[in-house]
């Protein structure tokens, strides 16, 4: 067997396949079909799931399912667990609660009301990898506007929704993560230390909530908690961001209980 959890299989494709090439049809289908099918076999009850188990379930050869999964993995559809498991990951979630029947708008609703009783610009962002996406921003009326947009991607480290989504992570995991992306400093108070990130989490975990004292973007201020999971684990987070020049860090600290009410009533499912 080889080191990469493929076998033999990768053998069988390739005569199954005849040697097509990614995205040609096989009796197992088109690479788009087999990765649709095993993002189902993903979600399936019963998770996280085994890779042999999602391989049968999806019936494509065990290398295609495992190169699959390693691509959903970084993409944040997936989610590996241990003991070479998969689980539904964080965008596959956020995918879901867009679909689902009236959560949307309870999303809109509960970022709407923080918005106003912040007056600040909210976001709602999902733990992907090294990174976090954002999937919602609601605008302030504040006569300026930040420079983050939906979909945009962005650093565990230097945000606040990162830092707590880190802080509620095992610290193992959570420091794997920070080695894996090499700590770049973004402004000059970005924090690239291990030893400086590490210190935080505690506190954070003991508050509630995170500071990006213009880490990420200079005069740039968010306060920002972790969405969890049923099961604690964090799976993405909110902030209120504003400018240095308008809200003091006292100020935005004073809005930490409006925003802890938001991360706890934000649907499970997200």
């Amino acid at each position: 067997m080889s080191t990469d959890g493929s076998d033999g299989s990768d053998r069988a494709e390739r005569a199954e396949g005849g040697g097509a090439r990614a995205g040609r049809t096989s009796a197992a289908g088109s690479a788009l079909e087999k990765s649709l099918r095993v993002l189902e076999a993903v979600a399936a009850p019963g998770g996280p799931h085994r890779l042999a188990d999602v391989t049968a379930a999806a019936a494509v050869p065990k290398s295609s399912a495992y190169r699959i999964l390693a691509s959903l993995v970084q993409q944040g559809f997936v989610r590996q667990e241990s003991g070479s498991r998969y689980g539904v990951g964080p965008r596959l979630r956020g995918l879901s609660a867009l679909v689902s029947g009236g959560e949307p708008a309870s999303i809109e609703r509960i970022l709407g009301d923080l918005r106003q009783a912040t007056g600040q610009t909210v976001h709602l962002a999902l733990h992907s990898g090294e990174t976090i996406t954002y999937i919602r921003k609601l605008e302030s009326d504040q006569p300026f506007r930040t420079a983050s947009r939906t979909g945009m991607r962005m650093p565990l480290h230097t945000t606040a929704i990162g830092k707590s989504i880190l802080a509620h992570l095992p610290d193992e995991e959570a420091e794997a993560l920070l080695a894996a992306t090499g700590l770049p400093r973004r402004t000059p108070r970005t924090l690239t230390s291990m030893r400086e990130l590490r210190a935080q989490w505690e506190e954070i975990r003991t508050r509630g909530f995170a500071l990006d004292d213009e880490e990420n973007e200079p005069t740039i201020r968010c306060i920002g908690a972790a969405v969890l999971a049923p099961d604690g684990r964090p799976i993405g987070g909110v902030s209120v961001t504003t400018v240095t020049f308008l809200v003091s860090r006292e100020e935005i600290e004073a809005y930490a209980p409006a925003l802890r009410a938001a991360t706890e009533a934000l649907p499970p499912l997200l």
